[in-house]
């Protein structure tokens, strides 16, 4: 086929050429451009590598039945059409997975990668592997074919060197094009690798500014795709926990709402009180109910946990207080028709709560309460340096419809004595070191404030509470009743 001059060669490649370049727009909108996306950038390779092949063989055909030229004389001619169309098909391959890329960071699609990840490097080292096969082969065939051609040219040395310098200049100039051909695909998949990179950067850089209005598009089926997914999973979980915070911020104002803006004024009686949450909300609760004939009443309670559920079972809890209140004819019958709504309500869950009901009547100098599973109260009379436990007996409301709630009594007080309420997370609060607070220091503190109006003694002890406590966390709720009394 050396016989042949170049111009028809190369006019029978050209026409082959041309006939699957008019075939192959047809061929590409039914074969790549309906095909989903990820696909594609295959089916492009498939369909340029096989007309480029079909192109090959017409054009050694043509050569063959034209010219008749022996058939095995045309595989020179294929294999070197056959590596040439490798290159381009590569770079139309890439070139339509670059589209994609561009459209994918208009449009954000935000998918899921296929199950069957067509890995990058994988890819990468195979393209590789062939591309270094078809030079080699084409460098071997080359050189084969001019060496078998030296031995003809004769002993005369202008004629040997002039034979060297075109065989010279012919490995170089093939070597020139492939080198060509791959340096073009190493920058053509460059430039993908560049968008890739900067649709997930892009997206980062926006969620380290707190945006999380966009995802990563998920284009490929590569561990870029994979990379994507996992990223957007973290953005939809940041977009959750963003919302799930807003709504612990809602809770909380809610929740804070619900206790006490400020105590009641009741001639005889100083009152404050203070709620600490362990989390953002919290199952602590205490109120001052007015009663009627001038007395108050002095709630605290704690739902069993801490948190969002056992902030929500408190507030049914409260509604339920508030609204059998407004009938109050005793602490007694008051908390056993509230431990019936509460026991209903909790049937399925398990939750109980343990609660304060102490009644002060400051014109009689008379204290009733129930203490239904709560920690005692304690009553201090400053002058005599005395206390006194605000025991008894009761059940955690919650635990039984049939449950009863004995109601005590005390008469009398010297003039300054202090009643505190808590909860147990002020009593078990510990320190770095494991010790609890207890019940001893409560009563130290107490004793050491005891002139301190009924606010400044509450911050003075929860003062020393979180003194004690130091950089230890807060394990549970803590929450603090301070009752004055004339």
């Amino acid at each position: 086929m050396e016989g042949l001059p170049p111009g028809v060669l190369g006019a029978n490649i050209a026409a082959a050429f041309g006939f699957a370049y008019l075939v192959r727009r047809i061929a590409e909108r039914r074969m790549v451009d309906s095909a989903p996306e990820a696909r594609q950038p295959r089916r492009q390779f498939v369909l340029d590598f096989a007309l480029g092949a079909l192109a090959a063989l017409a054009a050694a055909g043509q050569n063959v039945f034209l010219h008749g030229f022996p058939p095995l004389s045309t595989l020179g001619l294929i294999y070197g059409v056959l590596v040439y169309v490798f290159f381009i098909a590569m770079d139309m391959a890439l070139a339509r997975e670059r589209a994609i890329i561009g459209r994918a960071r208009t449009e954000n699609p935000a998918g899921i990668p296929a199950p069957q990840l067509h890995s990058i490097t994988r890819r990468f080292t195979g393209f590789t592997v062939a591309a270094v096969l078809g030079v080699s082969l084409v460098n071997l065939a080359v050189i084969a074919r001019d060496v078998s051609w030296l031995t003809t040219v004769g002993s005369e040395p202008e004629a040997v060197k002039q034979a060297i310098r075109a065989v010279t200049l012919e490995v170089l100039f093939i070597l020139a094009v492939l080198l060509g051909l791959t340096g073009n695909l190493v920058v053509s998949f460059s430039r993908n690798l560049k968008l890739l990179f900067r649709n997930e950067t892009d997206v980062l850089e926006r969620v380290t500014q707190g945006d999380l209005s966009r995802l990563v598009p998920v284009a490929t089926r590569d561990e870029f795709g994979l990379i994507a997914a996992y990223t957007n999973a973290m953005i939809e979980a940041l977009r959750h926990r963003i919302r799930l915070l807003s709504a612990l911020k809602l809770a909380e104002e809610v929740q804070a709402n619900l206790l006490p803006s400020r105590p009641p004024e009741v001639p005889g009686v100083e009152l404050a009180g203070t709620s600490r949450y362990c989390e953002e909300i919290g199952g602590d609760y205490y109120d001052f109910i007015p009663l009627p004939e001038g007395a108050v009443a002095a709630v605290v309670a704690d739902v069993a946990g801490h948190g969002v559920d056992a902030a929500l079972f408190m507030a049914s809890a409260r509604s339920f207080l508030l609204s059998q209140a407004q009938r109050f004819r005793g602490a007694s019958r008051l908390l056993r028709v509230v431990n019936r709504y509460i026991t209903r309500d909790s049937a399925q869950t398990g939750r109980f709560i343990s609660l304060f009901f102490l009644e002060i009547r400051p014109a009689e100098k008379r204290l009733r309460w129930v203490r239904a599973g709560h920690a005692p109260g304690l009553l201090y009379e400053p002058t005599a340096g005395r206390f006194r436990e605000l025991d008894g007996e009761g059940i955690a409301l919650g635990v039984s419809e049939e449950s009863r709630f004995p109601e005590y009594e005390l008469a009398g007080w010297e003039s300054g004595a202090l009643i505190v309420l808590a909860t147990d997370g002020l009593i078990e609060s510990r320190n770095p070191q494991g010790e609890l607070f207890g019940m001893d220091r409560l009563r130290a503190a107490i004793r050491a404030a005891a002139d301190l109006p009924a606010a400044k003694l509450r911050d003075r002890l929860i003062a020393q509470v979180e003194a004690f406590r130091g950089p230890a966390r807060q394990e549970d709720d803590v929450t603090l009743v301070v009752a004055r009394l004339a």
